[in-house]
């Protein structure tokens, strides 16, 4: 049966050394709704014959993005290694932006906070985009999925 998705995903704790309550709520958001609606078919994995669910593990190693693909019985079928000198900017915007808004939440005003909400969602969707890039020809995915991903993505990057 082919279940192109990703049935569970991890994030290498060893590589986050720090996170507040509102980055810790949008991890868990992150991976709750990826897991209850994403498309992600791994090329390399489905032309050998592997139909998914996937689960997928992430890390950040040596500036690069390991995603560690496994079939449903935790065998790792493929891992891919995606440069991430690209993201670095998006990274450090998205960061910026959301401690702006996470602050104007507490103080601001509804147009204030929409504005920055706006930014926000600009640099994300840019984000996502780089992303289906870095995928293309390795992994085919949707918009949404990897928006989640960039997310996740922003989480393995908190230094404190």
């Amino acid at each position: 049966m082919v279940d192109p998705r990703i049935s569970h995903i991890a994030l290498d704790e060893a590589t986050i050394l720090w996170r507040n309550a509102d980055i810790e709520q949008e991890r868990r958001i992150a991976i709750f709704d990826l897991i209850e609606e994403n498309s992600f078919r791994p090329l390399r994995a489905s032309a050998a014959g592997h139909g998914g669910p996937y689960r997928l593990r992430l890390s950040v190693s040596d500036g690069r993005l390991v995603m560690e693909i496994a079939d449903e019985q935790q065998q790792l079928i493929e891992t891919l290694v995606l440069g991430l000198g690209r993201f670095r900017r998006p990274i450090r915007d998205y960061f910026a932006v959301c401690d702006s808004y996470y602050q104007a939440i507490r103080k601001a005003s509804a147009a204030e906070i929409e504005t920055i909400d706006m930014a926000r969602r600009g640099i994300h969707n840019h984000a996502a985009e780089l992303l289906l890039e870095r995928l293309d020809g390795k992994v085919e995915t949707d918009f949404a999925t990897a928006r989640r991903l960039f997310t996740l993505i922003c989480v393995l990057h908190i230094r404190g």
